[in-house]
């Protein structure tokens, strides 16, 4: 069939155990012969950001789900605890800006680690076996700590891919900022859990979304879609098998090969409905 239209594929946060569970959906509906991987745009937050950087630059989605089934030795494990949580409420809480509120979580950001005293680089460059960016409309999001500007860094930004992934996944208060130039970087996930307006003027969308909560109605995924309006789209959130693998901390490495099974079988149930919008 001959599809119509731009097609975007949204890949959500949602930490060690979403990098996973994003892979073992895909994985599973192209083996089903519904390949999101050849969308014409791939837009990336957090975790997202590490899995649309794999899958852009043609890797197997076979090889890369087989990976998060062994051991996790390159990975550091972390947690947001309830304290640093809570720190992180105040800042959404008090009046102001979209950008404000971002503004005062980059303080909180900066306050609770200096850049480059943990190497998260070292971390995310382990994660992709490609290091360059694809010849590909890849996206992937950050917020500027200090502005809480919301940018976008696509392969014609002139930024090392390695360093953009990194601070799109630089979680305030478990991960330090992330510098790039004259400018510190923190988890776009900050903004929104899925960024998926930033995919718009595409007709067709999926967004993978491990994480659907917003901050706000208007950073919302259902408020996004409204605002791209794409002619057919479908959002995948975690069924209670794959919430259940997860646990209770995202950022736990031994955790991930669980949810990533839990995305293999939950693509099983998913390939009509969204075979229906990849061929709409």
């Amino acid at each position: 069939m001959t599809r119509q239209g731009t097609s975007a594929l949204v890949l959500g946060g949602g930490g060690i155990t979403g990098i996973a569970w994003e892979l073992g959906i895909l994985t599973g509906l192209a083996e089903a012969g519904v390949d999101l991987t050849d969308a014409d745009i791939v837009v990336g937050t957090s975790a997202g950001s590490v899995v649309g950087a794999q899958v852009t630059n043609g890797l197997s989605l076979p090889e890369l789900y087989a990976t998060q089934l062994g051991p996790a030795d390159a990975e550091l494990g972390g947690r947001l605890s309830r304290i640093a949580a809570l720190k992180l409420v105040p800042p959404y809480a008090l009046p102001g800006s979209g950008r404000a509120k971002l503004a005062r979580v980059g303080r909180v950001a900066r306050a609770a680690h200096e850049p480059g005293t943990v190497d998260r680089e070292g971390v995310i460059r382990a994660r992709l076996p490609v290091h360059d960016w694809p010849n590909r409309d890849l996206r992937v999001t950050a917020v500027d700590t200090v502005s809480g500007e919301f940018t976008v860094f696509t392969p014609e930004s002139g930024v090392d891919l390695v360093a953009a992934v990194a601070a799109s996944c630089a979680v305030p208060t478990v991960w330090p900022p992330v510098a790039i130039g004259e400018r510190t970087y923190m988890d776009g996930g900050m903004r929104s859990t899925a960024n998926v307006d930033v995919a718009r003027g595409a007709e067709r969308v999926v967004v993978l979304a491990p994480l659907p909560r917003a901050f706000s109605k208007k950073t919302s995924i259902r408020s996004q879609i409204e605002r791209v309006a794409p002619r057919a789209w479908s959002v995948v959130t975690p069924d209670a098998d794959a919430l259940a693998s997860f646990g209770r901390n995202l950022l736990d490495p031994a955790k991930r090969a669980a949810a990533a099974e839990a995305g293999l079988r939950q693509s099983r149930g998913l390939v009509d409905q969204v075979r229906a919008v990849w061929e709409a």
